[in-house]
């Protein structure tokens, strides 16, 4: 029995269809779900969502964050920003990570969550530069 798979951006449903298992990258690691995982709702950090079907891995999408809904027929992803893997951009990847970088420097080191977020930026941005550059 396959997993349902969703993918949805705020632009759009990127995917939907049956998968062998898919592995998101949870804000706590990465997470494989296969059919007949135990219902959960997980935040997710920037890195790649890696799908499997007959036995291989197909089509990986960027995300930069979001959430995931899992039941044990679905995984429903949903995700502030999916890129193709393919349609990633060295440029894009290093400016964005240049943009983040000054974020960091401007932000108020005395406020733990605008420094949380500034820093997942960053690294969010690395992981992006390293995807696109590999």
């Amino acid at each position: 029995m396959p997993l349902a798979l969703e993918l949805i951006s705020p632009e759009r449903l990127l995917l939907a269809k049956p998968v062998e298992m898919v592995v998101i990258p949870a804000a706590e690691g990465e997470l494989g779900v296969l059919p007949g995982h135990a219902p959960m709702i997980v935040a997710l950090k920037g890195g790649l969502i890696r799908i499997f079907e007959h036995g291989q891995e197909t089509a990986p999408f960027f995300v930069t964050s979001g959430f995931a809904e899992i039941t044990p027929e679905r995984c429903s992803i949903l995700a502030t920003e999916a890129i193709a893997r393919e349609a990633l951009k060295k440029s894009e990847a290093e400016a964005r990570l240049a943009a983040a970088k000054n974020a960091w420097e401007a932000v108020d080191k005395n406020d733990p969550f605008a420094r949380d977020q500034a820093m997942a930026a960053i690294a969010t941005a690395e992981t992006m530069l390293r995807l696109a550059a590999g």
